[in-house]
């Protein structure tokens, strides 16, 4: 089974840089960095690509609110061509308390705006004349410069639509707090459709899916620590939305009562053992394993371990390592 990891800075930029040492020491095939309130995704890639040599580094994911498609293709060139053409450029809508608080835009279509953004995007790096967009509209082309045509785009995409959207035009998806029931039943269904649409091949869609992941004797301190990152994603419509059609409506509505009546730490406690234990990979090696197995056989080509706040997530590393001995 091929694996991955989810690698973000914490306040150490040289502890962090020290994990993606060790996880392409290891054997995981992908690096993937988040994009939140703390350092810029694709020039934390930079970072990664200097200290390591096999794993590809991937955003997951850049906000396409965030930068023009012009400014997003230069940064993924340089990124690229730095690190030997190992990069991976994961772009997402985000959500609209951060387009609007942070960047200022509107999320008004958000499929048609990926659709548009990620033409332009890929037009740019394959040296071709931008399409007609009228929400990104550019006439760029570089100059002196030869990007790699094949830089892969993988979109973020919870919704079906925007699962047929990367089945028709994505080289992959990237998944978070999807479960291994909902990568079987809609994300995988969709993307073929989409691709069979566009008369792709769907097998050639990849499918990251991000596993929190503690190898721990602590399962409940874990599992608390989980709980409790977890909150703002409930609160957020696009997440909702998904995990409502997950089947997790109850737990959505435990969750909704708990907030309004007892605030975040009862709202954080409603979060349900069944939630839990289906999203992450918490427990000893071998049963952290199993969790992770289960997203392959759902159909994650890309099941990628990413650190539970709290523990510690260099031993988890270890623990799940392809190269471990």
């Amino acid at each position: 089974m091929t694996l991955g990891a989810f690698v973000s800075p914490g306040r150490s930029l040289e502890r962090t840089l020290e994990r993606v040492e060790l996880a392409d020491r290891l054997g995981f095939s992908a690096i993937f960095t988040t994009h939140i309130a703390s350092y810029d995704s694709l020039t934390v890639l930079m970072a990664y690509a200097a200290r390591s040599r096999h794993a590809r580094l991937g955003t997951g994911v850049l906000p396409i609110y965030s930068r023009t498609p012009v400014a997003c293709a230069q940064q993924a060139v340089t990124v690229d061509a730095f690190s030997g053409g190992r990069l991976v450029l994961g772009l997402g809508v985000s959500h609209a308390p951060i387009v609007e608080g942070w960047y200022g835009q509107k999320i008004d279509r958000p499929v048609g705006d990926m659709r548009q953004y990620a033409g332009v995007v890929r037009a740019i790096l394959r040296g071709e004349e931008p399409p007609t967009s009228d929400r990104f509209p550019t006439s760029f082309r570089f100059a002196g410069v030869d990007p790699r045509p094949e830089v892969p785009i993988y979109l973020a995409a919870l919704s079906p639509r925007m699962l047929r959207l990367a089945g028709e035009i994505a080289d992959g998806v990237v998944l978070w707090l999807c479960v291994p029931e909902y990568v079987a039943s809609t994300v995988v269904p969709e993307i073929r459709a989409g691709a069979e649409r566009a008369g792709r091949d769907p097998q050639s869609i990849a499918i990251v899916a991000a596993v929190p992941a503690a190898v721990t004797d602590d399962r409940e301190a874990a599992a608390e620590r989980l709980r409790n990152d977890l909150i703002p994603y409930f609160s957020l419509p696009f997440y909702r939305a998904m995990l409502e059609r997950s089947g997790f409506g109850d737990e959505l509505a435990a969750f909704d009562r708990a907030l309004s009546d007892g605030g975040p730490a009862k709202a954080a406690a409603a979060i349900s053992d069944r939630f839990v234990g289906a999203l992450a990979a918490i427990g000893s090696a071998e049963e952290a394993r199993a969790v992770v197995a289960r997203y392959a056989q759902a159909g994650a080509t890309l099941p990628c371990v990413g650190p539970i706040p709290g523990t510690e997530f260099t031993s988890t590393l270890e623990a799940l390592a392809p190269n471990r001995r």
